[in-house]
């Protein structure tokens, strides 16, 4: 196989945000396409995952995910095509996820690599619910929610690739799942399309009062992708001997300083569990994602939905887009076609 043009497209990062990104924090170069040395491929980007935590690395805050100066290739997730080899586990031809970051081509050496199937499930799957966003909501639910059958799950930003994961999870394992999300589309689609029991709409009227009346009996289980005043509204709502999975604070992320942290009186009332959850910690389930969710989705009980820009030339505004909350599913971008 041989790339379909000489230089190499990247965007880089240019500068730190302040306050919400803007495309003006990015730039843009070509540069040759590397050539593999022994033990590397060079690899083409077919799909390119926009993740909140990509704010944080741009701050200098994320914990636990390489760093970016001025210049650097922002970093990413992706799924690309091998299109040569001198490494002996990986052929041309072959699909994998690999750590590309935004560009066309990238050079891996085998490292935090894995394969992909592209008859088993499609390949943009493997950064969504059956990537990192999917182990993040399916081991935080299973391993740390700990859903029993008739208790009541809540997940917020319902609608986003772990939210999705969490909330069908939920209802596959018997509890009752109740979505948050911040449009009335996206809470039918919730209900309609991934099997919630029912959504509110964060931006519609008091949360804490809709949370009240769609979960009567409490809240056994909060999955939280949000923090702040959602994470207020939910408190408020915590059944006896709840847990609470502390996933992301997207809220935060944009800040300078944290907020004020909610009052958390009501957790020690509840005689709730709060923990932290980190999904590397979780990775080495990967395997049991693949073939628990996987077979899900070939069975027709988990739907998932994608977000999609067209062009690595638009990443920068369709990140800015995720972090104003005005992406639908999962977001991508498509940098090349699968096939060539």
């Amino acid at each position: 196989m041989t790339p379909v043009s000489d230089r190499n497209h990247r965007i880089t990062f240019q500068r730190r945000p302040q306050g919400l990104p803007a495309p003006g924090d990015f730039g843009a170069d070509t540069t040759p396409i590397p050539a593999p040395g022994p033990g590397q491929f060079l690899s083409r980007t077919v799909w390119l995952s926009l993740d909140p935590y990509y704010r944080n690395v741009m701050k200098g805050t994320q914990m636990y995910a390489e760093g970016v100066k001025p210049g650097d290739v922002m970093i990413g997730d992706t799924v690309a095509q091998i299109i040569e080899s001198r490494h002996t586990d990986y052929r041309a031809g072959e699909f994998v996820r690999v750590r590309n970051g935004w560009q066309e081509y990238a050079l891996s050496s085998g490292h935090d690599v894995r394969k992909l199937d592209p008859a088993a499930a499609p390949v943009s799957t493997a950064l969504g619910v059956l990537g990192m966003p999917g182990i993040t909501g399916y081991a935080g639910l299973v391993y740390l929610g700990e859903p029993k059958p008739g208790e009541t799950v809540v997940v917020s930003a319902a609608t986003g690739a772990v939210g999705t994961t969490a909330g069908q999870v939920a209802r596959l394992v018997g509890a009752r799942a109740v979505g948050i999300a911040g449009s009335d589309e996206k809470c039918n689609f919730a209900v309609r399309e991934l099997g919630y029991e029912a959504c509110v709409n964060y931006k519609k009227g008091d949360l804490a009062a809709q949370l009240k009346e769609a979960c009567p009996r409490g809240i056994d289980v909060y999955f939280d992708n949000v923090g702040g005043d959602t994470l207020q509204a939910v408190l408020r709502n915590l059944a006896l001997h709840a847990r609470v999975v502390l996933c992301g604070m997207i809220e935060s992320y944009s800040l300078e300083q944290p907020p004020p942290g909610p009052f958390l009186g009501p957790v020690v009332g509840a005689r709730a569990t709060m923990r932290g959850l980190v999904v590397y910690d979780h990775m080495h389930r990967m395997d049991e994602l693949v073939r628990v969710v996987g077979g899900w989705i070939r069975a027709g009980t988990f739907r998932y939905r994608e977000d999609i820009t067209e062009g690595l030339s638009q990443a920068p505004e369709a990140f800015c887009r995720l972090m104003r909350g005005e992406n639908f599913g999962k977001a991508l971008v498509r940098v090349s076609a699968e096939h060539n």
